[in-house]
């Protein structure tokens, strides 16, 4: 059985709110969760797909909704944290 994705609902927010909460979201995360990030912002649809491949995360897809749209994202590894 798999677990239901954790939503981050960010309709209504414009660009770069969607990437900033899946960022701050991903860093608290276990490696094998599954987001589903809510947007109604066009930037979007290039933004998240843009950051999974910088930040070596998986981009599962995305799918039209009723407002705007639905992006899944697995993340791939644990963030290291940074050492100061």
């Amino acid at each position: 059985m798999t677990e239901a994705p954790v939503v981050i609902d960010t309709l209504g927010a414009a660009c770069p709110i969607p990437v900033i909460e899946l960022a701050k979201a991903v860093n608290r995360a276990d490696a094998g969760t599954v987001f589903e990030v809510l947007s109604d912002d066009a930037a979007a649809k290039v933004d998240i797909p843009v950051w999974c491949r910088m930040k070596h995360h998986e981009y599962l897809g995305s799918e039209v909704r009723d407002r705007g749209w639905a992006f899944m994202v697995r993340v791939v590894a644990s963030q290291p944290t940074a050492k100061i």
